[in-house]
């Protein structure tokens, strides 16, 4: 019977010049890319936190004017406030559909953002969402109906 032995072969000499080199290149890639993911979107990031800190509250202004008068926000000066409010409700569908989409693709919502106010408004949204979808139904089974998006004689004749 023969046993055949394997011996290891010699390594080479490390040259710890090099090898220090090496990983100071790759630590400076890893960085520089985690800088670029943080970096992508924040004009994106920064227009949905302004958009959500401005339409959460004129959509619980118009929530509450609808809820106490039956009708939603008065048109304003050249339609401006009424503008406001539907761009409003467009915000936070935008941004709770956004979220849903990251939710799917990542397993997570949408990152804080900077001092978390993009988390923040994520969760406004949802709230938002939430009392729209409960003031609209209240409205539809006490009125029977829920008024339109222009403006009517029966609200601003």
């Amino acid at each position: 019977m023969m046993i055949l032995q394997l011996s290891p072969l010699p390594s080479p000499p490390i040259n710890r010049h090099k090898l220090t080199k090496v990983i100071r290149r790759q630590a400076m890639v890893k960085v520089q890319g985690m800088a670029k993911e943080s970096g992508e979107g924040s004009g994106v990031e920064a227009a949905a936190i302004v958009g959500g800190l401005v339409a959460t509250p004129v959509i619980g202004w118009s929530l509450y004017t609808l809820k106490t008068t039956g009708c939603g926000l008065p048109p304003g000066p050249g339609g401006s406030i009424g503008a406001l409010e539907g761009v409003s409700y467009l915000v936070v569908v935008g941004i709770v559909a956004w979220s849903l989409y990251t939710k799917t693709k990542t397993g997570s919502g949408l990152p804080n953002g900077p001092f978390a106010l993009l988390g923040a408004v994520e969760g406004l949204s949802y709230l938002s969402l939430l009392a729209i979808i409960l003031v609209f139904a209240l409205q539809f089974f006490e009125q029977g109906s829920i008024p339109g998006p222009l403006p009517t004689d029966q609200c601003f004749g």
